[in-house]
């Protein structure tokens, strides 16, 4: 019966966020670190710092209209970077016109800066593309992409930050500089 009421406590110090609870259990009373609130505070933070379809993109997995978003049809030299993050993701190198209304790219600028993650939602299964450290939803991966590698990053505008090729070095990107020579 205390194991229950303990636990009971610990859920319900979880849920309310408070960062240090005490769950008495038998003749002990130990001190449980609850670090909610933190995550409540970042994730506020994100949301005054992003636009709501940023937030929505990046965190809800949610998906920006075709052909109507910043990125789709742009030509720039540059990389793109995580929204949330700045991890570099994408170089315009890479970049083709798809068809789709959305950014392609055919390779990321760096592996390890992308996950792939089984997406069975709306009843399919596809490859979800995040971001390794903002944990940012991305879009979508496809083999249907053109040459060299037959691939297709289908990546939403909102979960991208452009950084023109001139910028590089002042944004702290300089070891890309050398892609664009």
């Amino acid at each position: 019966m205390i194991i229950v009421f303990g636990l009971s406590l610990f859920l319900l110090l979880l849920i309310s966020g408070c960062g240090t609870g005490e769950i008495e259990t038998g003749s002990e009373t130990e001190a449980v670190d609850v670090d909610v609130g933190e995550e409540e505070k970042e994730m506020d933070e994100l949301r005054e710092r992003l636009t709501e379809l940023q937030y929505s993109v990046t965190q809800e997995d949610a998906t920006e209209p075709a052909f109507d978003n910043e990125y789709w049809d742009s030509k720039e030299e540059g990389i793109y970077v995580d929204i949330v993050s700045g991890e570099p993701l994408f170089s315009s190198l890479d970049k083709f016109d798809s068809g789709t209304g959305w950014p392609s790219y055919t390779q990321p600028i760096e592996d390890s800066n992308i996950v792939e993650v089984e997406d069975k939602s709306y009843g399919m299964v596809r490859t979800e593309v995040r971001s390794r450290e903002g944990d940012s939803h991305l879009g979508h991966l496809f083999e249907d992409g053109p040459d060299p590698t037959g691939l297709r990053y289908c990546i939403n505008s909102a979960a991208l930050r452009f950084i023109p090729k001139a910028d590089l070095e002042k944004e702290g990107y300089g070891q890309f500089v050398s892609l664009f020579e």
